[in-house]
């Protein structure tokens, strides 16, 4: 049985006086790929703002390798080993492209990642290396995001709606990708619209309906109707 390296229970997550998160456990073992789903305010980024720090709990909400986690700031976070590949990409416009990886190994945990096994996984941004990052296509910015979360070298990468706004062919080369990411024994978490597309890749799945958990179970034996049930919260 592979090791549970985190562990979410009972968490509540709020911004300001709104709650966005309803008492949602939640766990990932060493190695596991794990989709989450859901309708749009669901509660999905809320979810991951609350891993990697971004929103603060309470501390023993969140776990990580048996350590509470859920009221540190996002810097420690990161240097525990957790990584978000943001929805949006986020990078940072006034630097090129190796300047936005390199700020991702600044965390400083060893491991196999380095901007040459970068370059190796998306070759496109070798080529491209001393350009603006925001010059790029949206495609190629989300694969130097990604980039930039693995060279931090992560136990537990996050991606949040990598597949959002981009052409169909380029979803299929990121996600081709996935398999090099994850197949060290990284973990990670999905959150992703394209139901098929986070059921193909993922071993299981949780599906989130207004901050709760409606759904969870292997990714290859739920059916349609049980996640049309739980996505739209239909009886």
């Amino acid at each position: 049985m592979p090791e549970r390296i985190l562990t979410i229970a009972g968490l509540d997550a709020f911004y300001g006086d709104f709650q966005a998160l309803y008492g949602v456990d939640m766990t990932v073992a060493q190695g596991e790929v794990l989709a989450i789903i859901g309708a749009n305010g669901a509660g999905k980024t809320t979810l991951l703002r609350s891993i990697s720090g971004l929103i603060r709990n309470e501390a023993a909400q969140i776990r990580f390798r048996d350590r509470a986690i859920g009221a540190e700031r996002p810097d420690m976070v990161a240097r525990m080993g957790l990584a978000m590949v943001p929805e949006g990409r986020q990078l940072f416009p006034s630097l090129s492209v190796e300047e936005n990886l390199l700020i991702g190994g600044r965390v400083g945990r060893p491991g196999p990642w380095s901007l040459r096994r970068v370059y190796e996984l998306f070759p496109i941004l070798e080529e491209r290396r001393h350009q603006a990052s925001t010059s790029l296509s949206g495609g190629q910015q989300q694969m130097v995001a990604i980039g930039r979360a693995l060279m931090s070298n992560p136990d537990l990468i996050m991606f949040d709606e990598i597949s959002l706004g981009l052409a169909p062919v380029i979803i299929r080369d990121i996600y081709a990708a996935l398999a090099g990411i994850v197949g060290g024994g990284m973990s990670a978490i999905i959150v992703e619209q394209d139901i098929t597309k986070a059921l193909s890749v993922s071993s299981r799945v949780y599906c989130l309906q207004e901050g709760r958990v409606s759904l969870e179970g292997r990714s290859d034996s739920i059916s349609r109707e049980e996640i049309t049930r739980a996505y739209f919260g239909v009886a």
